[in-house]
């Protein structure tokens, strides 16, 4: 059985649906304002991964994945830039899909976006405000009343003592009490026409928090299942989803809780605001360009991006270093080498043999990828060790149900990558000039000139290139 440590329990317990086989996964998606960071890749391939082992578990999943494309951080940067909130936030999303596709992330079932969902925002605000839960300051915003609500802080385990003490929460005259949220943002006349709605409280725009509410509710109900994001939403944002959801409606808002961990830079996370982050685009490709969204990924850097953030738990917090990158590179690179080496037979998944079924425990258990990666290379061993076709072949199709090792071998190895020690010389030489060079050594072999045989081989080495002399007199290369 499937256990999931749970934040709001802070233990593993047994995946419980509130109906039999079908899991409603909702999971806090990107603010559309500027790239995706790896801070990022972590959450989109984490939860990736999550949806992809319950559906081979046999689970039917519907998989909700939010975009925020209205909020003050959005408004900054289209004023910024002298563009529409749409224009920005259809740019941001663009560029965020070519970041999902690099990765591997496939789409989820529905992606909604909080400007659809306003109407909705607005019901539950009445509903709260009908509760005694919330109220409309003397600026015109519309607040959550935190200390109304009897179970704040159960997420978070933060108590409202501690909150008032550190002042976490900026004061505005328009709130009762400090500790409140806002649910309704009152239109500012400085602020673009673009970025208001009219409501019951004049014009405006929602709140953060309220959206999450709304978007969760109308497409999966309540409970939810799973409720997923990155580590910096369990406070506020998750906390203050609770307050309202359960404030307005009662019940549950979701069972299982699930939080992955974070992306760290010199100790510190990594974050758009600190300034210590790497986008996605960069570390995948060379040639992806701020002005455009879309780019061409390098298959074998994007590969082993996803390989790098899979290798670890997905709670466990993750150290972003280059050579952290080259180690992934190196590794992945192994595996597929056992594949290139021995050719996988075609596999079904048995998933009572011994190997399938180490695979199948780690994943049960918390989603441990770092020990179903772990499998893979007890399988890639095997299939070195014992020319062992069927060890390759569900070696592809178990890194298949983590998102990897689905490339042609020969194809991934002979792509070029800046993550090894012979990257730039070897991404210098095209495929066209590594092939001629192999032809010369060949008729040097031929001519018995075996001093300008082992010349050749030697010079593609200098540049990042290994030869492989195989059955038949044929020889393969490959980027190292």
């Amino acid at each position: 059985m499937l256990h999931i440590y749970n934040t709001l329990s802070r233990q593993k317990t047994p995946l419980r649906t509130a109906e039999s086989g079908v899991v409603r996964m909702y999971v806090c998606g990107m603010t559309v304002y500027d790239f995706c960071h790896l801070g990022h890749a972590r959450m989109l391939v984490s939860f990736d991964v999550v949806q992809r082992w319950l559906r081979a578990s046999g689970y039917r999943v519907r998989y909700v994945r939010n975009i925020t494309d209205i909020d003050d951080k959005i408004i900054r940067r289209a004023v910024e830039r002298g563009v529409p909130i749409r224009t920005l936030t259809e740019f941001f999303i663009a560029a965020m899909r070519a970041d999902e596709r690099a990765l591997g992330v496939q789409a989820p079932d529905d992606e909604p976006r909080a400007t659809e969902h306003v109407a909705g925002m607005l019901d539950i605000i009445g509903v709260l405000q009908s509760k005694g839960l919330a109220y409309q300051g003397a600026d015109g915003d519309v607040n959550f009343s935190v200390r109304k609500f009897p179970g704040y802080g159960k997420l978070s385990g933060k108590s409202l003592d501690d909150l008032r003490a550190g002042e976490r929460v900026a004061v505005s005259a328009g709130k009762q009490d400090p500790l409140d949220f806002v649910l309704w943002k009152s239109a500012k006349p400085e602020e673009p026409a673009d970025t208001r709605w009219d409501s019951p409280y004049g014009p405006g725009r929602p709140g953060w928090h309220i959206e999450c509410s709304a978007m969760s509710r109308s497409l999966l109900g309540m409970p939810l299942d799973i409720h997923g994001g990155g580590p910096d939403l369990k406070f506020p944002h998750h906390e203050n989803e609770i307050a309202q959801s359960e404030g307005a409606f009662g019940g549950t808002l979701a069972t299982t809780w699930m939080h992955c961990g974070p992306m760290m830079v010199d100790a510190e996370k990594m974050s758009k605001s600190l300034g210590n982050f790497r986008r996605i685009r960069d570390t995948v490709s060379d040639a992806a360009a701020d002005d455009a969204a879309d780019y061409a990924a390098n298959p074998r850097e994007s590969e082993m991006l996803r390989f790098f953030l899979i290798r670890s738990h997905y709670r466990s917090v993750q150290n972003y270093t280059p050579d952290n990158l080259q180690d992934a590179q190196h590794a992945l690179d192994r595996l597929y080498q056992a594949l290139n080496n021995v050719p996988p037979a075609a596999a079904q998944i048995d998933w009572e043999s011994p190997q399938a079924r180490a695979f199948r425990d780690a994943m049960d258990d918390d989603f441990n990828t770092a020990g179903a990666v772990a499998v893979l290379f007890d399988l890639a061993n095997q299939a070195n060790r014992d020319t062992d076709a069927q060890a390759s072949g569900l070696l592809r199709a178990l890194g298949g149900v983590l998102g990897l090792l689905q490339t042609d071998p020969q194809v991934y190895l002979q792509s070029p990558t800046r993550f090894l020690s012979g990257g730039a010389g070897a991404a210098s030489l095209s495929a066209q000039a590594i092939d001629g060079l192999i032809a010369e050594r060949a008729a040097a072999k031929a001519a018995r000139d075996f001093a300008r045989a082992d010349r050749i081989r030697a010079e593609l080495r200098d540049q990042g290139v290994e030869l492989a002399d195989v059955a038949g007199g044929a020889t393969q290369w490959r980027r190292v």
